[in-house]
């Protein structure tokens, strides 16, 4: 099928009503990765994952997936994909084994050999649940339950909607090992996600906001895309904070980052450094650390769409 899972060139969706959900998007996914779309709703994500799967039309110079055309050749090649759509669509009144004998059933049989699916119900923790009604499970288990319906006809390419929204920091980290389980075993993985801290974890990025492609690479070379520092900053009242300190000479926008703000500015400079603390001190606030700290995803994605 050759290197390149997934290629698409300037890819267009328009809705009717006028809303345009993807405008003129290029991306590249070679085989052996997991490629994550980052960005919020309404950003494009869930679109560009029915459109791969074949089930929305679009308009594109080219839209291919494991070397087919989308849609019309996706029937040659629909045994080797896997589709997570964003809500769960596994049947509540079925036990976990049944709904898994039920998607194996959907399939023709595999000459090459799957694993059984004893090796599946292990592999993904969901053993001692086997006869467990999927309405039962918890949201983090509903979704291995999903992942493991989406396993049972080994496809090389997985194609997941924001697979882990909802879903508990525990549960989110298991899932995600798991996924990177799979990609050692020679799965391709194109996920989508909300979450930027998931996007760190990835082999390349898009990050997405309202149908555009804002930056695309690893996510090293998606931190190194922007100037300017950020600059950390701990004090008391966060929210008052950040509204005395909008407007500063020399910084170009304060976010929020749960008990602390993230500074962006052109440069880390003893003049910024200062008029930040007397900004803060004529409130009646006081700095309990200032710090330097790298750029991340989710730094990028604000100062891109700030």
């Amino acid at each position: 099928m050759g290197d390149e899972a997934i290629r698409v060139r300037n890819l267009r969706k328009r809705y009717a009503g006028g809303v345009e959900a993807l405008r003129g998007l290029d991306l590249s996914v070679q085989a052996g990765q997991v490629y994550g779309v980052v960005g919020p709703d309404g950003a494009g994500k869930t679109t560009l994952l029915k459109v791969l799967a074949g089930v929305l039309s679009f308009e594109a110079e080219e839209a291919r997936v494991l070397g087919r055309p989308v849609p019309d050749g996706l029937a040659e090649v629909r045994h080797h994909i896997g589709y997570l759509p964003q809500r769960f669509s596994l049947y509540g009144d079925l036990t976990v084994q049944e709904n898994m004998d039920f998607y194996a059933d959907l399939y023709p049989p595999d000459s090459e050999g799957r694993r059984t699916k004893q090796e599946l119900l292990e592999m993904i923790g969901l053993a001692p649940f086997r006869d467990r009604m999927a309405a039962d499970l918890s949201g983090g288990m509903k979704q291995k339950l999903a992942l493991l319906c989406n396993l049972v006809h080994r496809p090389s390419l997985l194609l997941m909607d924001e697979p882990t929204v909802g879903v508990d920091p525990v549960s989110r980290r298991e899932f995600w090992t798991l996924v990177f389980e799979l990609q050692r075993g020679g799965l391709t993985v194109l996920a989508s996600t909300p979450y930027m801290d998931e996007a760190e974890q990835f082999d390349r990025v898009a990050l997405l906001s309202e149908g555009l492609l804002l930056r695309e690479g690893t996510p090293e070379e998606i931190r190194a895309s922007v100037s300017g520092v950020v600059l950390e900053l701990v004090c008391e009242q966060p929210f008052q904070a950040a509204r005395c300190l909008e407007g500063t000479p020399g910084l170009h926008d304060v976010q929020l980052f749960g008990d602390r703000l993230h500074l962006f500015a052109s440069a880390d400079t003893a003049e910024l450094r200062g008029a930040l603390e007397q900004g803060l001190e004529r409130s009646g606030l006081q700095v309990r650390r200032l710090r330097r700290v790298p750029f991340s995803i989710e730094d990028v994605f604000l100062r891109l769409t700030a």
